[in-house]
């Protein structure tokens, strides 16, 4: 009888811990879709490397709303346009909190806290949301378009050099991340990184925030879904090391801005401003956390959208709406006096369209940032609890067939005839009560660019085949489970429309910068 008893008693112990280890943080929500999954590991292995088209997939079989096991996490996909916009935007106020993970919150932002975009919503976040967004919105960004001036100036009169004038092809990657890069950090610390000068520390933000990003990702850390494997430390241990090298130049940069505001030499930024501020609201480490934010929003969504947009527009499939837009710059400024007054306004409908449409086609950030409901939500007739987690598959939402016609195709034209305020255009920057603050800066960024690089250059396809962009949305990442898109490695020709005009123009922008420099 021992035996039988002993065997019995091992397989119940067996039951209870596989049962244990395959619970989930919020118990299966009735009247929503479940996709079947592993004990364990639910549908990680499944979801493999490419989370946003998996999810696409699920939803043409289980509808656009399902619910998933990831590890012990249950999770809402969201993955329509119109779902997207029921959840983020009709319950915005149910749908403001995030959820904490692992890997990020536990182990990357112990030292330097929480960015903004990542915090759960409580009064300190209300406050430090609230303060950028003050400091970003459409009065304050039209303060700072000499910094755009400035910025992008630089990367175009670099690109004059280095493609000896349009006679040879270049990588316009690191180009564009140091315009975002530079315009975020002026306007947090008033410093810019000169690319002669800190050149080493331009590669390391890059670098780092590219790395830590992959640990803001919600397909990149099967820790935060499988408690067991925390028990193996080199994951732990690698996010570790670049939070380290992060808090070494965070901590650089804000000494020098409080350096230089004892000495009286500071320039007028974000950070300064509320240093400064006897009534300011923030503390130590709010103030860090907004550091924090800016200086990773800077290489979130501008520099992948300006560079596959270039990517696009020098294919021979782009070149047809590059000319388009060059002929409507041309028509709205017959005077070639694009390049100074886009600082100023925004008066060509075609390149807005265009931005519009580059922040549709390349979905930068596939599964935007998880949000975690603070009120229940309805969902044709079903109830979703209160701490429900939600990801929106903001992928699938803008390549949404029954929204989008031919959303497949990239068509700058599809936004012409939309009304201004009519809607939300697309979901580049998230949506609703914690959508990126930063939008209308991003916005402006890229149209200024835009407009800037096409009236100087025209865009051709490389010489060597080999040097041909991917064009495909997903598949022109390098990195499949970061968060943020990390473009491949291509090359594009920039041939000068008019170099005397240019090399004009290029001068014009240093002498209305220069006391920026």
């Amino acid at each position: 009888m021992g035996l039988p008893v002993v065997a019995l008693s091992a397989v119940t112990i067996i039951y209870l811990v596989i049962r244990f280890l395959n619970g989930t943080d919020t118990p299966k929500i009735k009247g929503i879709p479940e996709i079947p999954g592993l004990p364990l590991f639910g549908s990680l292995l499944e979801l493999g490397s490419n989370h946003a088209v998996v999810a696409q997939k699920w939803a043409k079989r289980y509808g656009p709303v399902f619910q998933v096991r990831m590890g012990n996490k249950r999770i809402v996909f969201a993955n329509s346009f119109d779902t997207v916009k029921h959840f983020w935007i009709t319950n915005q106020s149910a749908l403001i909190s995030r959820p904490t993970l692992h890997t990020f919150h536990s182990v990357v932002s112990t030292s330097q806290g929480f960015t903004i975009g990542t915090s759960p919503w409580d009064e300190s976040c209300k406050q430090r949301r609230k303060a950028a967004a003050t400091a970003l919105n459409r009065p304050a960004v039209q303060s700072y378009m000499p910094l755009i001036d400035l910025e992008s100036n630089v990367s175009i009169k670099e690109i004059l050099e280095d493609t000896k004038g349009g006679q040879i092809d270049i990588d316009p990657r690191a180009y564009w991340q140091r315009y975002a890069l530079n315009t975020s950090l002026t306007l947090t610390y008033g410093h810019r990184i000169d690319g002669d000068k800190d050149d080493k520390l331009l590669h390391e933000i890059t670098d780092v925030e590219r790395a830590i990003s992959n640990f803001r990702s919600t397909s990149n850390n099967w820790q935060d879904y499988i408690p067991l494997l925390r028990l193996w430390p080199s994951r732990d241990n690698d996010a570790k090391t670049w939070r380290a090298r992060r808090d070494k130049y965070l901590t650089y940069l804000l000494g020098i801005l409080k350096q230089n505001i004892k000495e009286g030499t500071d320039k007028p930024c974000i950070v300064g401003n509320i240093i400064k501020d006897p009534e300011a609201k923030l503390n130590e480490a709010e103030i860090k956390s907004l550091c924090l934010t800016m200086v990773s929003a800077g290489l979130d969504t501008v520099p992948g959208n300006l560079i596959m947009g270039i990517a696009y527009l020098a294919s021979p499939a782009g070149h047809r709406i590059q000319k388009k837009a060059y002929e409507e710059i041309m028509r709205v400024y017959p005077n070639n006096d694009a390049w100074e007054r886009c600082l100023d306004e925004e008066k060509v409908p075609y390149v807005t369209a265009l931005v519009k449409e580059i922040l549709r086609y390349w979905t930068v950030i596939p599964i935007c940032l998880p949000r975690k409901s603070i009120k229940p939500i309805e969902w044709n007739g079903a109830v979703i609890p209160t701490g429900t987690t939600f990801y929106m598959n903001a992928y699938a939402a803008d390549y949404d067939e029954t929204h989008f016609k031919d959303p497949t195709s990239f068509l700058p034209e599809r936004y012409l005839d939309v009304a201004e305020g009519s809607g939300t255009p697309h979901y580049g920057y998230g949506a609703g009560s914690r959508m990126c603050v930063g939008s209308h800066l991003g916005n402006r960024e890229l149209y200024t660019a835009f407009v800037r690089l096409i009236s100087a250059f025209e865009f051709t396809p490389p010489k060597d085949p080999k040097d041909n962009p991917v064009l495909d949305c997903l598949g022109a990442n390098a990195i499949p489970t970061s968060l943020t898109m990390e473009p491949k490695y291509f090359k594009v020709g920039f041939k000068p429309r008019n170099r005397a005009v240019l090399e004009g123009w290029i001068k014009g922008s240093e002498e209305r910068t220069r006391g920026l420099m």
